[in-house]
């Protein structure tokens, strides 16, 4: 069972972002956002500084690429030759033509409008759909790729919530059971229901980019897809990474309240400050449960969970806010391979046993 650690300060959290500490490379973006969930960009900069960290002679210097993409800043720095790097900035545009739930012709658009006809996608559509339907099966449904029927209503951008009677229509349509995977080819059982990847896509991206790299011979790269940080190898100079997570409450983007050395590490962070609205003193997150359609009503506002796969980092980060601090505590440490660290309303925080996250 996780344990309480750390009591961070009592005021409210409005914001926390992911932090990358590499040495001489610092990566800040923001975290959280369910990409697919709406069309609001992120606001949060993103940037990659390259220090005087040495790495081998026969190694690429280090390259950086800061591109616009799934609704939010990706920064991409690889010790790679610049081939490579126009590589994985072309996969990423690949990814969003393939993958965005409202980009008119993506994969997801056509089979989102094809009135539950087949749809012949491309394999890493299948593939990413195939995955979202195993934690859907895995939470027994409290991951549901067909989410999109509730997440199309609401508009964090706009600050817009649907009525009740369009919310509990839609969530008449909410089942992963009504999607099948043949192939290439995906079929919607329900006519009405909508595939929504955001809660899995950017995990999906992140370990392809990883897998381009490493095929490319990339050892040593950070991929970070605001909120989903996959550190390919270690730093340059071979010593490893540092993640950590921001202190929302400091007076500077730097300040942390936890950090973790890694390799070859997957670290997600979801939470529930990110988009967000008020209306009539109600405050709205972006976070939806599919068995009510409205924000889940949870007693985390931050999770973070660090994996080999970033794809199952992301579905992971997104499902234990609806299982709550101890459910998700004690499912993270029941599952091998995961470890995590949460923030409840009390602004505690709290992480598995073997979790190596260090304070401040």
């Amino acid at each position: 069972m996780g344990f309480k650690v750390a009591e961070v300060q009592s005021a409210g959290l409005s914001r926390r972002r992911f932090l990358m500490l590499a040495g001489g490379t610092l990566a800040l973006a923001a975290c959280g956002g369910l990409w697919g969930c709406d069309n609001a960009a992120s606001s949060e900069a993103s940037l990659a500084e390259t220090g005087d960290g040495a790495g081998s002679d026969a190694a690429p210097e280090p390259l950086t690429e800061t591109v616009f993409a799934f609704d939010t800043v990706v920064t991409l720095t690889a010790s790679c030759e610049d081939a490579l790097m126009q590589q994985l900035v072309d996969r990423c545009s690949y990814f969003e033509q393939h993958f965005s739930r409202t980009l008119e012709g993506s994969d997801i658009w056509r089979i989102n409008n094809a009135q539950g006809a087949p749809v012949e996608v491309a394999p890493e559509t299948a593939a990413a759909i195939s995955r979202g339907l195993e934690y859907g099966r895995l939470s027994d449904g409290l991951f549901d790729i067909t989410i999109g029927a509730v997440s199309s209503l609401w508009d964090f951008k706009e600050g817009i919530r649907p009525d009740d009677e369009q919310i509990a229509e839609a969530v008449r349509h909410i089942d992963y059971r009504g999607v099948s995977v043949d192939g290439t080819t995906v079929t919607l059982a329900d006519p009405q229901a909508m595939l929504d990847l955001g809660g899995i896509a950017k995990g999906v991206i992140a370990d392809d980019l990883a897998q381009m790299l490493a095929d490319g011979g990339c050892q040593s790269a950070i991929i970070n897809l605001g909120g989903n940080v996959f550190v390919v190898g270690s730093k340059p100079d071979g010593s490893p990474w540092r993640v950590g997570i921001q202190d929302p409450n400091a007076p500077t983007a730097t300040a942390v309240v936890a950090s973790l050395e890694c390799t070859q590490t997957s670290v997600v962070t979801s939470g529930l400050y990110e988009r967000t609205f008020t209306e009539e003193g109600v405050r709205y997150h972006h976070i939806l449960d599919p068995r009510t359609g409205f924000p889940a009503e949870t007693d985390l506002v931050s999770s973070s969970i660090v994996s080999a796969s970033s794809t199952e980092g992301d579905a992971y980060a997104t499902w234990m806010f609806l299982l709550g601090h101890d459910g998700a505590l004690q499912h993270i440490e029941d599952t091998p391979g995961l470890e995590g660290m949460v923030v409840d309303q009390q602004n505690e925080i709290s992480m598995t046993s073997g979790a190596k996250f260090q304070l401040g």
